[in-house]
């Protein structure tokens, strides 16, 4: 995780973190533990916690705001990869948990 990921984790607790059921171990190449999804379609999968009113990926450890670290960062989906420091979902995520926007500074 990037230095700024590791002290927010935002994202990790406000959205739903769905993605093509592919990407978990139970198919050649997948990386994701099959055993921290469950499906929400019939191809698509959920991480636990995340498919619920208030989402809480439970690979997030820590606490949001402040130090945070993902128990399968080597091995995240897609979905996750695609969030950066900074994009939109990024700045939605922190406002939601009443953090600031990142500044230039912030990301280097």
């Amino acid at each position: 995780m990037s230095d700024v990921c590791q002290q927010c984790g935002a994202c990790c607790a406000t959205f739903r973190v769905s993605f093509y059921f592919g990407e978990t171990d139970q198919v050649p190449g997948g990386t994701v533990p099959a055993d921290l999804v469950e499906p929400i379609s019939p191809f698509h999968v959920a991480m636990r916690g995340t498919n619920q009113p208030q989402p809480h990926c439970q690979q997030l450890s820590g606490t949001v705001g402040q130090a945070v670290d993902c128990q399968i960062y080597p091995l995240r989906s897609s979905t996750c990869r695609e969030v950066q420091p900074g994009d939109e979902h990024c700045h939605k995520a922190r406002a939601h948990h009443g953090l600031p926007a990142l500044t230039p500074a912030q990301l280097g």
